[in-house]
């Protein structure tokens, strides 16, 4: 009797159990997307033998957009686009595209890694101030991404500042597709690294 009635517990246990497991919802996945910007080297200075030395901090990011979500702006309403995400924060994935850039970067100007920190001129620090999709014409429109980096360049020998500017691009995309407006930040980071690399060149290399 008592084994029959163990038996019945644990299987009204299991038939409880199963019916709520099938009333939970399915989550929908979200789609990941990665951020393939690069330079253009047609737009960058040409190869000098006096090569100079940058540190590169990480870079500030505004902090509504610093996550792996998409930020939106539809005029003073702040949302991200559902069911959709960067493959990582998108603050790395800014720092990974600088990074990339100036390895691509035919000019003098060059990273350096943490053993070569002596042999650094100056000290580029970024702020990343938009990172954002505006819908400036409805949310049924395609949108336009809006990026916009403030770049200091520092001397590492006395801290004085050398020069300070703000890149920004802004890009409409094709369509109001995620993968259009995903696009669309490609296109714009890379404007704005194509820019922030050239003014790099020009403007860093240390006084003869």
């Amino acid at each position: 009797m008592i084994a029959a009635l163990r038996l019945f517990t644990l299987s009204a246990a299991a038939l409880v159990l199963s019916a709520c497991v099938s009333l939970l919802p399915e989550a929908e996945p979200s789609q990941l997307y990665r951020l393939e910007a690069q330079i253009d080297p047609r737009e960058t200075p040409a190869g000098s033998a006096s090569t100079f030395g940058l540190i590169l901090p990480n870079t500030g990011f505004t902090r509504a957009a610093s996550g792996d979500r998409i930020l939106t702006i539809t005029g003073n309403e702040v949302a991200y686009i559902a069911e959709a995400r960067w493959v990582a924060p998108a603050e790395d994935l800014v720092q990974e595209a600088v990074e990339r850039a100036f390895d691509a970067n035919p000019g003098p100007a060059r990273l350096v890694t943490r053993g070569e920190l002596r042999s650094a001129e100056r000290v580029l620090r970024l702020d990343m101030r938009r990172f954002e999709v505006v819908y400036d014409q409805g949310q049924r429109s395609a949108p336009v991404v809006v990026v916009r980096l403030r770049a200091t360049l520092v001397s590492r020998a006395d801290r004085t500042l050398v020069d300070e500017q703000v890149f920004e691009a802004q890009i409409r995309a094709g369509d109001n597709r995620v993968s259009a407006i995903v696009s669309a930040f490609e296109a714009a980071t890379s404007q704005v690294l194509t820019e922030l690399v050239t003014w790099s060149n020009q403007v860093g290399a240390p006084e003869a």
